[in-house]
């Protein structure tokens, strides 16, 4: 079997963290430093052994890709497995990237659906229809959106609750038949039914008529 003579590793210019790789005096090939830590001028390597090196340097580049991509929020797996592919990922090494980040706990589903649930119902309040479709396009199938909601203790007429909240200074000042039809529009595109919004509507309501000069309603 040929073999080619390592001649020259050279840190790449613009990341340090990885090096070029010359092979016979001629530019093979990239690594990260880690994939290439082994590496010594004047070894000789086969071709069995380069297409090894190459393969664990494509695992290593996916593997800090998908921890890039996390580390500016929790992500799904199918968000991590989108954003390899993009990238140009072999589905084999997506497959592979995946599964070591879940062995790390780096990518869990169910806990990302517990933080999306916990953020939406903190910051912007919405029906669990609304959770469930919002959960679904992030491509988490169907029983972890189930389990996480299920996990959630806070009642759908809460969440509707808090929700108008944060919109209900903004209407105190109309009649009765606006400010129905306004927050009641309100809470119908956070996903709320009907039948959840008409006693919460009622409910602000009373409370502004009990303390109209109040900023906040309880």
């Amino acid at each position: 079997m040929m073999e080619k003579e390592i001649t020259s590793i050279r840190a790449q210019k613009r990341n340090p963290q990885r090096v070029n790789v010359y092979l016979d005096g001629e530019f093979a090939f990239g690594l990260s430093r880690i994939t290439a830590a082994w590496l010594k001028t004047g070894r000789k390597l086969s071709e069995t052994e380069i297409d090894k090196l190459v393969n664990e340097d494509d695992r290593e580049v996916a593997f800090q890709q998908a921890l890039h991509y996390l580390s500016f929020r929790a992500r799904s797996e199918n968000e991590v497995r989108q954003n390899l592919n993009k990238k140009g990922f072999s589905d084999l090494i997506i497959d592979e990237t995946i599964e070591k980040c879940k062995a790390s706990a780096y990518v869990n589903d169910l806990d990302f659906a517990h933080q999306w649930i916990d953020n939406r119902s903190t910051f912007r309040p919405r029906s669990l229809k609304l959770l469930s479709m919002e959960l679904r396009q992030k491509g988490l199938p169907d029983d972890t959106i189930n389990k996480a909601l299920e996990d959630l203790s806070t009642p759908e007429e809460e969440l509707a609750y808090q929700a108008a909240l944060k919109k209900v200074d903004r209407y105190r000042a109309f009649d009765w038949q606006t400010f129905r039809n306004k927050l009641g529009s309100f809470l119908a595109r956070r996903g709320f039914s009907y039948s959840v919004t008409a006693p919460v509507v009622k409910r602000c309501w009373d409370e502004l008529a009990e303390d109209p000069e109040s900023t906040t309603i309880h």
